[in-house]
């Protein structure tokens, strides 16, 4: 029975001694979670035995058991390189359809040959659809992801529905001495400014905006005119455009002034496209506007308004909502794990939310190596999230969470699994000894 005991002794010492020196192994491992080798005595006797005399069957390996607490955070200069605050984990599958899952903390991503983004073994990182516009997503269950891909193809291009202007107009500056206005003859305006209008195919125009003084008895009023590309929108058919296309009138201290009333801002002037009418019908290269393209004499968020005082012309802003044809420049995926695509057209695009699992006994996951695991009876379904909300854990892009490996630890664990392994050599020797003595007695 003692060769029994002594020999358990050994087996348990070199299984400590494997899980120390796997520990050991892999302390640069990327997301690497450490393991400990847990023990459990043996003893076993019968209703009839002296229990109060058994001294025990030696000892047995209970379990290998991996701790899962968080690694040191690693910085790094790729923004696909992923780390995970929390319990989470990122959901990888080795195909393109496959729906079986595994789970890892290791987030050294990179992209494929078809930009889809991939671990180093070329599985593919799970995420939920998202609007391309909000970013808000559709739907959080694992049977609704799909592999993330990053398109490399031009961002598309959006037609200007709304033109924001402000100035300020000379109250000093004269009716000009032409009545009649023709944008090529500088006699009959005051000022003009223009501004970039996009259409349907990305094609950038010019919209001309010319000022005209109004004359007497009209005080403090200004004809507005406008031309497309250097084409006098003036009578162009369905353009809803007159000549002029609209008055500004300001009050005596310079503010816009709208029917009647000081203070009241001016209304935006619908300027209609459509195909092959209004202003659409001025394009050569078979793209179009949208149907209503408004003008509006303000900024974008509203603080900016039009103002005549005694002080030169000046433009104060000028914008549009429009983008022309753009060039992926970049990519940014915040704490939750959305992917903005960035072009240099100025548009921005969500992509898609990486999706992070986590589970209700993270120690029943079973392992399938390359600091991957996979669902167990233990461990429970996984449960899908939004990072940065609940337990999930927030993600953090361009770092990695280094292997949680105490090196130190490890070497003073190393130390005691060898004397234990000596010490059960020793007893296995002596009790080897005493056989032979018995053996040899006559």
């Amino acid at each position: 029975m003692s060769f029994n005991v002594a020999l358990s002794g050994l087996n348990a010492a070199q299984k400590d001694l494997n899980v120390t020196s796997n520990n050991i192994a892999n302390v640069n491992t990327i997301g690497f979670k450490q393991s400990r080798a847990e023990f459990a005595d043996v003893y076993a006797s019968s209703i009839f035995s002296a229990g109060k005399s058994k001294s025990g069957d030696g000892v047995a390996t209970s379990q290998v058991a991996q701790m899962f607490d968080q690694g040191t955070r690693l910085d790094t200069n790729n923004s696909l390189d992923l780390s995970i605050t929390g319990d989470g984990f990122f959901t990888t599958t080795s195909s393109l359809g496959s729906r079986d899952m595994t789970f890892t903390r290791a987030g050294a991503f990179g992209l494929n040959d078809n930009n889809f983004i991939v671990d180093s073994q070329g599985n593919f990182l799970q995420g939920f659809q998202v609007d391309a516009a909000t970013g808000d997503a559709a739907s959080v269950t694992l049977s609704t992801t799909q592999p993330i891909q990053v398109p490399d193809s031009a961002g598309a291009p959006r037609a200007t529905a709304n033109a924001f202007m402000t100035m300020n107009l000379d109250s000093r500056l004269s009716p000009p001495a032409v009545a009649v206005f023709d944008a090529a003859d500088k006699a009959t305006w005051n000022k003009s400014t223009s501004i970039d209008l996009t259409d349907s195919l990305g094609e950038t125009h010019l919209l001309g905006v010319f000022y005209v003084k109004a004359p007497a008895p009209a005080a403090n009023a200004w004809d507005v005119h406008y031309t497309l590309d250097g084409q006098d929108l003036s009578g162009v058919p369905g353009s809803g455009v007159g000549v002029p296309a609209d008055t500004l009138q300001f009050d005596a201290s310079g503010n816009p002034m709208e029917g009647g009333v000081a203070g009241a801002n001016f209304p935006a002037i619908s300027l209609t496209g459509g195909p092959g009418t209004g202003i659409s019908s001025v394009l050569t290269n078979g793209a179009e506007f949208p149907a209503v393209l408004q003008v509006h004499y303000r900024d974008s968020s509203g603080t900016k308004i039009p103002t005549q005082f005694a002080a030169n012309f000046e433009v104060k802003s000028s914008e549009q909502d429009g983008a022309a044809v753009g060039q992926l420049i970049g990519m940014d995926i915040d704490s939750s794990g959305k992917l903005v695509a960035s072009y240099s057209n100025g548009d921005s695009t969500f992509l898609g939310q990486i999706a992070i699992a986590r589970f209700a006994n993270v120690q029943g996951l079973t392992q399938v190596g390359n600091t991957s695991w996979k669902t167990s009876q233990s461990s429970g379904e996984p449960l899908a999230g939004e990072a940065n909300s609940g337990t999930f854990g927030s993600i953090q892009s361009s770092s990695l969470e280094a292997s949680n490996v105490n090196l130190t630890n490890e070497l003073v664990d190393l130390i005691a699994a060898q004397r234990n392994f000596q010490a059960n050599s020793r007893s296995l020797d002596i009790d080897n000894q005493l056989s032979q003595n018995i053996l040899q007695i006559r």
